[in-house]
């Protein structure tokens, strides 16, 4: 069953992805910024409900207007869940920009790619989210800058907080708790030496798995301004780290 299941699970995946590169190639260009945020939100769930995916929202997220999430790293899935809810840009590693079709989309989707140990990209980069929060959009930013099990949170690298304390946008925490079968898990988190073709035979051939997403209490603007980059990065890693090593509603 569980082979029937990724076979099919994984033909509809493909039929998406493709017609997620169509909507980008043909209708993007030609619709307005509302528009297209609500059609990456529906296609997203969409997705996460083809790959079996299923989201539980906790607390409210910031709906409008420019702001800063901040979120732990556990897969690639973790840009759909999050544009389920709202339709970001997204600061991501320039390796997924590399995947065939999942890394094109994130292209088409107003993703800001950072390479990884390279600090003459990051001016670059706080240059691009500031254009993103001066139309009013929301960012994703995965500080981690890397993935991890989902069963604790890495440091933060503070850096890319800057952009968000110059544009003088609030920051979000946001934390997500993987689950599988009714257990905490990291079953299809995306790490070590794993390849996508890997995490996709686990992910679509499964079934049962939740991705709680736990928007938390906003850090505004002022009280940013008033910690400091490396303090604001560390109160947003305390308040992710609580959630995400708590009991966390089931």
């Amino acid at each position: 069953m569980g082979i029937l299941l990724f076979v099919l699970r994984a033909v509809c995946v493909v039929l998406m992805l493709l017609s997620g590169l169509f909507c980008i190639a043909l209708i993007f260009p030609l619709a307005p910024i509302g528009v297209r945020q609500a059609m990456g939100r529906h296609w997203s769930r969409l997705l996460m409900w083809f790959c079996g995916v299923r989201m539980r929202v906790h607390g409210k997220p910031a709906q409008t207007g420019a702001a800063l999430w901040v979120v732990n790293h556990v897969s690639w899935v973790d840009i759909f869940v999050l544009n389920s809810v709202r339709t970001t840009a997204f600061v991501a590693k320039s390796d997924i920009r590399r995947w065939p079709l999942i890394g094109w989309l994130a292209r088409g989707m107003n993703t800001v790619f950072i390479e990884r140990g390279n600090r003459a990209a990051i001016r670059s980069v706080t240059e691009q989210m500031q254009r993103c929060f001066s139309q009013g959009q929301a960012v994703s930013l995965f500080p981690e800058g890397t993935t991890s099990s989902g069963l604790d949170v890495g440091p933060f690298h503070a850096s890319l907080f800057d952009a968000a304390l110059r544009a003088q946008v609030d920051v979000q925490p946001v934390a997500l708790r993987f689950f599988h079968r009714g257990q905490r898990s990291d079953y299809v988190a995306f790490v070590g030496e794993q390849t996508l073709v890997q995490n996709l035979w686990y992910l679509l051939r499964t079934t049962g798995v939740v991705v709680e997403v736990d928007f938390l209490d906003v850090i505004s603007a002022r009280e940013c301004e008033q910690l400091g980059r490396s303090h604001a990065a560390s109160r947003a890693h305390h308040l992710i780290r609580r959630a995400v090593t708590g009991t966390g509603a089931q």
